[in-house]
Order: C-alpha cells, then sequence, then structure tokens
C-alpha cells in the first residue's frame, strides 16, 4: 500500500450532537484530509451533519430497543467506503489536526496491523479555547510510546474509540462481531480475534484523539444488562473475563455480582 492510500473515517453516532460537531471540525482541521468520512447514524444526526464544515455521508443504521447496535454500526459504516486504509473515531473523540496523516503514514509502513493512536481525556468543564493538551490526561491502563511498538502480547488494551487499519484487513478479520449488543466487550473481541489471527497491535506516539468529557457510560443504569450480556458472551468465547476493571467496580458499587473465582456475574438491580 503506498502512502498516497485514500483514508476513510468511521464515525458511529447517537444523539451525542455536540460531540459530533467537534468531531467533524477536527476532521476538517486535518493536515491530510480524509478522502471519506462516514457516520453511522444511529439517531437523527441529519442536522449537524448538513452543517458539517467538510463533506460527510450519513449512513443510517436503525436502533431497535435501548441498546444501541454498536458493532454494527462501525462494520456497516466501514463497509460502506472504498478508502484503502480505515480510521475509527467513537463519537466522542476529539481528532488532533494530524491524526488521519499520522495513521495514513504508520499504516503505508507497517501494513497488516491494528494500529492504535493516543488518548487524553479532557476534565469536566474543558474549554476548547485553551490548550486541549493542559486539560487532559492519559489513561493510566494505555501504553505511551516515543517511537511505534509492535505488541502481539496485550489483546485486552485495544479500544475501538481511536483505530485504524488497512481495508484489506479489517476484511480478514470480519470486523466486529454483531452479536455483541449494546455496549462493551465487542473491541476486546476484535483484538482476541486480531491476536488470533496474527495481526498484532501498533502502539503510536502520535494518531491522538482527545476523549470529550461525558458522565461514565459503563455507570449508566442502562447499559448494566449490556455490559453484563456481552461479558458473558465473551467469557463463553474466550475462557476468560472482559472488563475486569469495570465488572469489579460495579460490583463493589452493588451494581453487579461478580465472583471470577464461582465464573458468577449477575445483575442485582
Amino acid at each position: 500500500m503506498s502512502a498516497a492510500a485514500t483514508v476513510g473515517v468511521v464515525v458511529p453516532a447517537a444523539g451525542r450532537d455536540d460531540h459530533l460537531r467537534r468531531l467533524l471540525g477536527g476532521l476538517a482541521r486535518q493536515t491530510h484530509p480524509p478522502d471519506d468520512v462516514v457516520v453511522a447514524d444511529m439517531g437523527d444526526a441529519t442536522a449537524v451533519l448538513a452543517a458539517s464544515p467538510l463533506p460527510v455521508r450519513r449512513h443510517p443504521v436503525p436502533a431497535d430497543g435501548p441498546a444501541l447496535p454498536l458493532a454494527a454500526a462501525r462494520n456497516a459504516a466501514a463497509a460502506a467506503t472504498d478508502a484503502e486504509v480505515l480510521v475509527f473515531l467513537d463519537v466522542d473523540s476529539l481528532p488532533h489536526c494530524d491524526l488521519v496523516a499520522d495513521y495514513a503514514g504508520a499504516l503505508s509502513r507497517w501494513g497488516p496491523v491494528l494500529a492504535c493512536g493516543q488518548v487524553r481525556y479532557l476534565r469536566q468543564g474543558w474549554d476548547d479555547n485553551i490548550s486541549l493538551q493542559q486539560q487532559s490526561d492519559p489513561h493510566p491502563a494505555r501504553p505511551t510510546v516515543v517511537r511505534p511498538t509492535i505488541d502481539g502480547d496485550r489483546p485486552d488494551l485495544f479500544w475501538s474509540l481511536n483505530f485504524a487499519t488497512q481495508a484489506l484487513t479489517w476484511r480478514r478479520l470480519g470486523g466486529f462481531d454483531e452479536d455483541y449488543i449494546g455496549y462493551g466487550a465487542e473491541d476486546t473481541d476484535l483484538g482476541w480475534r486480531a491476536q488470533a489471527a496474527v495481526v498484532p497491535l501498533l502502539w503510536l506516539p502520535g494518531a491522538l484523539a482527545f476523549h470529550q468529557w461525558h458522565p461514565p457510560t459503563r455507570l449508566d443504569p442502562r447499559r448494566t444488562a449490556e455490559i453484563v450480556g456481552n461479558a458473558r458472551r465473551f467469557r463463553r468465547r474466550w475462557g476468560k473475563w472482559p472488563m475486569v476493571g469495570w465488572l469489579t467496580d460495579l460490583a463493589a458499587d452493588g451494581i453487579v455480582r461478580f465472583d471470577p473465582e464461582r465464573d458468577l456475574l449477575e445483575v442485582m438491580r
């Protein structure tokens, strides 16, 4: 694949209009403009997309019930573009101006990998008129690297909010498993399937996205059953529990009962 490969950006969205508006503004400021932007719209983002500073294609994805079809939405948007490089950004991501350029260059060099850019988490009350670097923090569990680093042994660290891969690699992996419904574990599952297919993670020092603050979704009581159901599905497939930190925190708050030694996970309320 040449350095001039076409780049498509995939964004799943459902009702977070302000987040989406800022994300599209960030894409409009890229030093390497994307060739295609596809929003998998699980709500009604028509007005936001119409006001976008760059061309965007809306790909409607029906959401039947409260559980958002996140895996299916990403897959549908990825299938809707002919781009050779696919960049996946969750709607609460705000891309640095070099994100697309960093991904395009890295995948041109490294080939069949899941490339993972840096993520910094904006604090509550952040101001987009002030340096985002100064108002954000890295996630303590995510690697901070000074040069591109191949990692084939830690698939649990793969998260969907900011990554990229070649379209050929994406099709080889089969995308996200759409039997994961709603929130949680579909990205960890993809990380494990990538490891099984000998497609390593590539940690990049750049390709930075800022996570726009919002209350943690895992604490939304509407998502508890989704998290539990998806965790159980992952456990059946891989023989281990995903999202152990989240499940432990939910258990400490009395929201779930989680006892990995007894292979027990259930909703408490």
